[in-house]
């Protein structure tokens, strides 16, 4: 089983150009689970692809969730044991997916977070100063919310995918897609202020350096997804709801187009979503927003949307 995994993972990267996240998720997924199987069905011995059955793909799930594992990460595990053994079929190496009848975990539904419009603006707001990790921070938040970037886009990006005359900017997505959005003149103008500050007074370099990427840590190297998510949680501390994560900008950059009128097409070509399906929550979030604004503003409001929910689940019935 060992090499049917290597070479699942192999076509991953490969044929399907997934990205170096999924590799890794699926590579830790794949490994907790041929540890396990083996345990239970041949300790200190080999494992055959055919020898694996539905239940014990539940008694795994229900192995990691004994350990704590979330929900989302469980469902996670499974979508990945299932794209396993789909490509031991299509190969001709199983008859049947054994865990392709096995049913995911319920996830709980929560609506996204989205910040307000004044608070958007705030955010952008708090980097002040002249110095170089000021005037980054500033250029990294504003090019979240100006593009709806998801972070590894951001952290992705070059120097070379900007074209400041025609304000656009090419954003590599998941599975290696590539797609080119309008990019704000606030947030070029911030990315401009920045660089022109590393040209004026450079940094310490280190073999790591990368003069490529637009965003850079102190020794010049391309910031990580872990360093972009302190950042935005380092400013948005100072907000009256809290830190929140860098994906909160963008989901706030697709309601607050919503908000304004973009057609829904329109937003899915920007965030990359490749179902409109994906995109549409944001009208249910933009509804939903607009029920608590009714709420707290009409004078005869009261009930307004309790009564919207009762009609949801009347309608479901």
């Amino acid at each position: 089983m060992d090499r049917a995994i290597r070479t699942f993972l192999d076509v991953l990267a490969v044929q399907q150009n997934a990205s170096s996240q999924t590799i890794r998720a699926y590579t830790s997924d794949l490994a907790q689970f041929h540890a396990f199987a083996l345990g239970v069905q041949q300790p200190g011995g080999t494992l055959v692809p055919e020898s694996v059955t539905p239940a014990l793909i539940r008694e795994f799930l229900a192995a990691r969730d004994r350990t704590g594992d979330k929900k989302t990460s469980l469902a996670r595990k499974l979508a990945c044991l299932r794209s396993f053994f789909r490509y031991l079929v299509r190969i001709g190496q199983l008859d049947v997916n054994p865990a392709e009848d096995v049913r995911a975990p319920k996830l709980p539904k929560h609506l996204s977070q989205v910040l307000t419009k004044d608070d958007a603006g705030a955010l952008m707001e708090f980097p002040g100063g002249t110095e170089r990790v000021g005037l980054r921070d500033r250029a990294i938040l504003e090019t979240l919310y100006s593009t709806g970037a998801r972070v590894s886009e951001l952290v992705g990006m070059n120097c070379d995918d900007i074209s400041r005359s025609e304000g656009l900017v090419r954003l590599r997505g998941k599975g290696r897609k590539e797609r080119v959005i309008p990019l704000g003149i606030i947030a070029l103008e911030a990315i401009d202020a920045y660089h022109a500050q590393i040209q004026a007074v450079p940094g310490p370099s280190s073999g790591r350096s990368d003069a490529a990427a637009v965003f850079r840590n102190s020794r010049g190297g391309r910031l990580t997804t872990r360093t972009i998510a302190r950042i935005v949680a380092k400013y948005s501390r100072q907000l009256t709801g809290g830190a929140v994560h860098p994906h909160t900008l963008r989901h706030s950059f697709a309601t607050h187009l919503l908000d304004e009128g973009a057609d829904l097409r329109a937003i899915q070509e920007m965030l990359g979503h490749a179902s409109l399906s994906t995109t549409q929550k944001y009208t249910h979030l933009a509804t939903d927003q607009l029920l608590a604004l009714y709420d707290r503003t009409h004078p005869r409001a009261v009930g307004a949307t309790e009564a919207s929910e009762s009609t949801k689940q009347k309608g479901s019935r």
